[in-house]
Formats: C-alpha cells, sequence, structure tokens
C-alpha cells in the first residue's frame, strides 16, 4: 500500500476537462502520461520519474502528471491507442510529445527541458518561441428502424425463459410443474419479454419462388436437402407451430389470450400506448471539418435539444475518394474541388442519431444542400445558422433515405464483436448489475452461456498467460463456479469493453476509473470481477474456440 502511495504523490491523476484546464496553470514543466482507463498509466515508467524527481529536485519546476484520455475532451484524439503517449507541457503549452515507453528519450527530454527552465529563472536566457502542439486523429442499444403499428394492431407477449437467455440449451419442462419451483426457476435470471405482431407482408409460397439450379446443386452436395425443401412460413401460421417446428417452443412462453396481453402488456411495458405511436429511425449526421473544429458544442448542444439521442459518434479524417462521394451532390459546381479540399483537410464528426421520425426530421432541420436554396426557402436551418462565407454548402449532412443511412451507418460505424466474462466470485445481484451496465453502453448480447471453466476450457480464454507464475491462481478463481461467457457486440467493441472494465487492479481502477465494473465489483487483481479480450484478433479467435457455430463481426472499418 505504501508503494501505491508514493505513486499517487509522484503523479497528479488528471480524469476530467476541469482538472486537465487547471493543470494547465502549472509553471514550469508539466510531464504528462496520457493513459487510457482499461490500461491504467504506463508503470514502467514510474522509477525514471521518482529517479528525476529526487535526482533534480525542482517540485515548483517539474510536474507529474497521468491523464485519462477516456474522460478529457482535449485528449481525445489518443483514445483507444494501445502505445503510451507522454506530453510534455511548458507553462500551459504542449511543446513535446514522445510515442512509447522510450525512457533514454524521456529522460533527456526532460532533463534539457528543466536545465532550461533553470536558465530562464536566472536570466541566463530568453524562453523559446516553442510551437505548441495540435491534437489530430486520423485514424446503444441497438434501436434499428422500430415503427408500430396502429392501435387496432393485434399484439401478442412472448417470454423467453432464462434458462434459454443464459444457455441457449433446452430444459425438460414438467407439464405441472410445482409452483414454488416455477416462480424460482422463472426469477433465477434474465428473462427476454417481447411484444410482437403479425407483419403486413405475405411470405411467399416456396413454389412462387423461382429456383436456382446451381444454389440447389451446391446445396445438395453440401447435404442440406431438408433445407432447400424447408417451406418458408405463411402468414397464417401462428407463432406457436411455427416455434414447434422449430424446436425451440420450449423456450418460450406464448400468451395470445387478447385480454391477457393488453393486461400483461399495461403491467410490463406501462409507456406502450405511446410508444407504439413512434416511428423511431436511425440516421447518419455529419459535421463537416470547419464546422466541428469552430462550433462543435453548440451544434450538439441544439442536436440534444431537438430531442435526438445520439447512439455513437467518432471524428474521422475522410479520404478523397469518401468526400467525392459524400459530396456527389455538387460535383458539378465550381466550387466542388474546393469542397473536396476542405473536407479532408481534417477531421469531421460522425453521428448515429435516433429520434421519432428521426431521418426525415434531421433533414428539415439541417435545411437544403446549398446555403442560396436554405436563405430562399428555410432561412431558420442550421444551414443558414452556420453558414461559412467561403463555401456556398451546407456544413451538416443528413442522409436521404433510410435504406441509404443503414448502409453509411454500417459503414463508418462497423460491427465488432468482444468476448466478455463475468468470473465465478460475483454474487447473482452483482451480475445483474454488470448486465445492466453491458446493455446501457449500448452493447447487444448476442451470445451467453454460463460455464465452470476447467483448465482445458480457461486454456481458451487466457491461453496468452499460460506458463506465466500466476496462471494456477487465475485457474483456481475460475474453477470456483460458473462463469458467465458473452460475446458483446457494438461499433468499437474491443475498445469501449475494456474501457467500461476499467484497469486491472481494482485499486488503481477506483482511482482512475472510479465508474468502471472492476472498480465497483472487483476485490483484488484475481477477483476483479469481468475479463475481456485485449484485441480484435484475440477477440475473433477466442469466440471461435467458446462459440464454435458464432460467425464474429470484427469487419476492418474506417
Amino acid at each position: 500500500m505504501a508503494g501505491k502511495k508514493r505513486e499517487i504523490q509522484l503523479q497528479a491523476v488528471v480524469n476530467s476537462q476541469s482538472l486537465w484546464d487547471e493543470m494547465l496553470q502549472n509553471k514550469g514543466l508539466t510531464v504528462i502520461d496520457v493513459y487510457q482507463a482499461w490500461c491504467g498509466p504506463c508503470k514502467a515508467m514510474q522509477p525514471l520519474f521518482r529517479k528525476l524527481k529526487n535526482e533534480l529536485n525542482e517540485d515548483e519546476l517539474l510536474h507529474f502528471v497521468v491523464a485519462e484520455a477516456d474522460n478529457i475532451v482535449t485528449l481525445q484524439p489518443f483514445r483507444d491507442k494501445c502505445e503510451p503517449v507522454f506530453l510534455f507541457s511548458v507553462n500551459g503549452k504542449i511543446i513535446a510529445r514522445i510515442n512509447g515507453a522510450n525512457a533514454p528519450l524521456v529522460n533527456k527530454k526532460i532533463t534539457n527541458l528543466i536545465n532550461e527552465e533553470k536558465k530562464i529563472a536566472a536570466g541566463e536566457m530568453v524562453r523559446p518561441q516553442y510551437r505548441e502542439i495540435v491534437f489530430v486523429d486520423s485514424d446503444v442499444e441497438d434501436a434499428g428502424e422500430v415503427q408500430y403499428e396502429s392501435a387496432e394492431q393485434l399484439y401478442i407477449i412472448v417470454i423467453i425463459k432464462p434458462d434459454a437467455v443464459m444457455t441457449r440449451k433446452s430444459l425438460e419442462i414438467k407439464k405441472k410443474p410445482d409452483f414454488e419451483d416455477f416462480v424460482l426457476f422463472m426469477t433465477s435470471g434474465l428473462s427476454h419479454i417481447l411484444v410482437i405482431s403479425q407483419g403486413d407482408e405475405e411470405q411467399p409460397d416456396l413454389k412462387e419462388t423461382e429456383p436456382d439450379p446451381e444454389m440447389e446443386a451446391k446445396e445438395a452436395d453440401e447435404d442440406h436437402h431438408e433445407e432447400v425443401r424447408t417451406p418458408v412460413k405463411k402468414k397464417h401460421d401462428s407463432l406457436q407451430e411455427y416455434l414447434e417446428i422449430q424446436h425451440v417452443s420450449q423456450f418460450c412462453d406464448i400468451e395470445e389470450n387478447l385480454t391477457d396481453v393488453n393486461h400483461f402488456i399495461d403491467i410490463l411495458f406501462p409507456d406502450f400506448k405511446n410508444m407504439k405511436n413512434l416511428k423511431l429511425e436511425k440516421t447518419l449526421a455529419l459535421l463537416r471539418p470547419r464546422l466541428f473544429q469552430e462550433k462543435r458544442e453548440h451544434v450538439l448542444k441544439i442536436i440534444e435539444d431537438e430531442g435526438f439521442k445520439i447512439l455513437m459518434q467518432r471524428e474521422i479524417v475522410l479520404s478523397e475518394e469518401e468526400a467525392q462521394t459524400l459530396c456527389r451532390e455538387y460535383e458539378n459546381e465550381d466550387y466542388f474541388e474546393n469542397v473536396i479540399e476542405q473536407m479532408t483537410s481534417g477531421p469531421s464528426l460522425a453521428l448515429v442519431l435516433l429520434r421519432d421520425c428521426g431521418l426525415q426530421h434531421w433533414k428539415n432541420l439541417i435545411g437544403p444542400s446549398s446555403v442560396e436554396k436554405a436563405k430562399e426557402h428555410l432561412p431558420e436551418s442550421l444551414c443558414v445558422q452556420f453558414a461559412m462565407e467561403d463555401l456556398p454548402i451546407n456544413q451538416l449532412y443528413g442522409s436521404d433515405s433510410l435504406e441509404e443511412a443503414e448502409k453509411e451507418i454500417q459503414y463508418f460505424f462497423p460491427s465488432q464483436d468482444t468476448l466478455a466474462l463475468i468470473k465465478p466470485h460475483i454474487t447473482h445481484e452483482q451480475r445483474e448489475e454488470i448486465l445492466k451496465l453491458i446493455r446501457e453502453a449500448g452493447f447487444e448480447i448476442t451470445q451467453m452461456k454460463e460455464v465452470v471453466l476447467n483448465e482445458e476450457e480457461a486454456e481458451k480464454i487466457y491461453s496468452k498467460i499460460k506458463g506465466r507464475d500466476f496462471y494456477e491462481d487465475v485457474l483456481q478463481v475460475l474453477s470456483e463456479g460458473p462463469s458467465l461467457i458473452m460475446v458483446l457486440t457494438k461499433w468499437n467493441a474491443v475498445s469501449d469493453w475494456r474501457r467500461l472494465m476499467g484497469p486491472t487492479d481494482p485499486d488503481e481502477a477506483k482511482l482512475l476509473s472510479p465508474d468502471s465494473i472492476r472498480a465497483h465489483f472487483g476485490s483484488s487483481t484475481l477477483k476483479n470481477a469481468v475479463h475481456g479480450s485485449s484485441t480484435v484478433y484475440e477477440a475473433t479467435e477466442t469466440i471461435s474456440r467458446m462459440f464454435e457455430d458464432f460467425i464474429p463481426e470484427n469487419h476492418e472499418g474506417n
């Protein structure tokens, strides 16, 4: 514990924008270790910093800081980077940056800058005109489009039982179960409760579908004869019949009595009557580079005030080809080359917005694509409000249709999977809290199973630490009870899950990432509540070992 206290005294903790701004008031040199919440500061450099602090003995001139990129707007370009980054601030101006734990280079930089500060203080030299470094990065729930039908629409209630949710394995159900046992079973874990209705479109019968000889031959070769001959379900088939045919009826209870359905909806979904009149839509929005740089917070405030939920956002420097695709409506204009030049000049901000009638509302809000048309037809639009004198186009972009929105969102925010594990020492109540945090962070749980990890199973997840001195201790912890193993899916899933987990050491997590799972539920480095893949490659490999039939969606994206 004493060692931890010395580290805290050595490096001040900066984990918010306000603390960052306060830190910039330091006089002299401040050395900043920029870290990610999921991995913590670079411990390998701390002995060097302590040595320099003691040798130079310049408490007024030399300061050491650890800064969490995840929670500081200024450091956003450094998020999701695995390599350590050290910044050097002189009197509030960032004048140097070193990537990687290069101790000799960092040592030389600190020594030289402190020597300069001493000479300046003694009047032996004039302060150099340092050039300040500018940071630029080049590098939700899944609401989808949900449309509720009219009030006359008929619905049924489906309850997907806990065993199906947790293990996806069939459970032998007695015809007349004891009621107390039934209640214990139904409250043993999460159930998924769905309100569903029949779509308007008839599914074509197989005989109405044109055959594909090549496909039939290929499937025949692969012994999928029965799949080729299985008829597509028609509208008049009941859900119960369909589930029985698919051999999954034992996972679900279905209530189709209209009186009981309405009663259950009133209890389980009290806002349903309001929700069913909504038409929730996702759309892609884009702030072009100059607007993003100059008026970002203003635009985001308007988006919030207009009732949009921002499901995802990212900064991206567009390639020339991407810019041309997004700006194709201007390609016949004289200023097209200027548009492309500005679109590729710096980071744009891409957003996924969700709202009732979201696509059309966003289009109406931003106005026409040109400033001239906007001034004539929609002078109150954001196009006019944020017009740039030298570029007569709308500084905001929105998808033209739901189909285009889906394509553009998938392009800018490709789906990614990661493996997550909740360890045995976590109680049932704590597990429910963690699952809630996972969903609130926008993850979709696409696979889940509960299993006691023996040595063989544990190796599929922890293969990279096999042979380490502490590996036997890890196996001991995992063998104490069932672990919950999941595949979590969303854009940027690997990094976002590691950020949500927090640093490996719960004590460090409480200091550096107090809202993380490990800060709340971890008790030691071994019993730190959760585990997750470190990289996209590791996630893909581990998922394929633990869920053999699952195809990960780790697309290489922008």
